[in-house]
């Protein structure tokens, strides 16, 4: 984990936030629930600050067994059905830009390319969605929002659903913003993907930080080959 998240994790851990999520966690443990991802902290290792380009923000991990990897709509590139979410990002993608959905769910390409994917919470129970919410998480992906936020770096947010959007106050807060593009849409749930008025379907996030970012000269690529 690169030095600027650590200094925000760190301080977040001895945080009233933190620590009441440790004993959380650790209650939940003892009590026998089996909790996703085993890395909740990946994203950050993979993307450190210096390199972040695009924040994506999402909800919580996926509550399946073998879905969940630490990286906010990605899945490991062995698991053959994709969640839906993720089939509507690629959906999406190949909408917008006219990339062909991968073979694979991983999306480690984006994150070592400068995609922080980050879910507004990092953890939840097997099968139950939104079981770690208002628990601390949120507190530590203020402050990493945030964080990025002050960084002097142009960055494109993409916020997608309500509780990535209601990251954009915090954003909209920082003394640099005016050097970031805030982009939202709803969620790519098919609960959700298509609804107006900002349906993700459409949304041509993809191309539009694209563009934004390669005028700054800051190019995203959002192809998910290997590298």
């Amino acid at each position: 984990m690169s030095a600027g998240w650590q200094e925000v994790v760190e301080a977040w851990q001895a945080s009233p936030a933190g620590q009441g999520l440790e004993a959380f966690l650790a209650q939940r443990r003892a009590a026998g629930a089996l909790i996703y991802p085993p890395e909740p902290f990946r994203a950050l290792t993979l993307t450190p600050l210096d390199q972040v380009r695009v924040v994506i923000l999402g909800q919580d991990p996926y509550h399946g067994p073998g879905q969940a990897e630490g990286l906010a709509f990605s899945v490991p590139p062995t698991l053959k059905k994709l969640p839906p979410s993720l089939r509507n990002i690629f959906k999406e993608l190949q909408r917008d830009l006219g990339l062909p959905p991968p073979a694979h769910g991983h999306l480690g390409a984006w994150a070592r390319r400068g995609v922080l994917l980050l879910n507004t919470c990092l953890t939840v129970e097997d099968g139950a969605p939104a079981s770690h919410a208002k628990k601390g998480w949120e507190a530590l992906s203020d402050a990493l929002t945030l964080r990025a936020a002050a960084d002097a770096a142009p960055k494109a947010f993409l916020l997608w659903g309500a509780h990535a959007q209601a990251k954009a106050q915090l954003i909209a807060g920082a003394d640099v913003a005016r050097r970031h593009l805030v982009l939202q849409a709803n969620h790519p749930s098919p609960l959700s993907a298509t609804r107006p008025p900002t349906p993700f379907i459409g949304c041509g996030h993809f191309s539009r930080a694209a563009a934004w970012l390669a005028l700054r000269g800051r190019p995203v690529d959002w192809s998910l080959e290997d590298r």
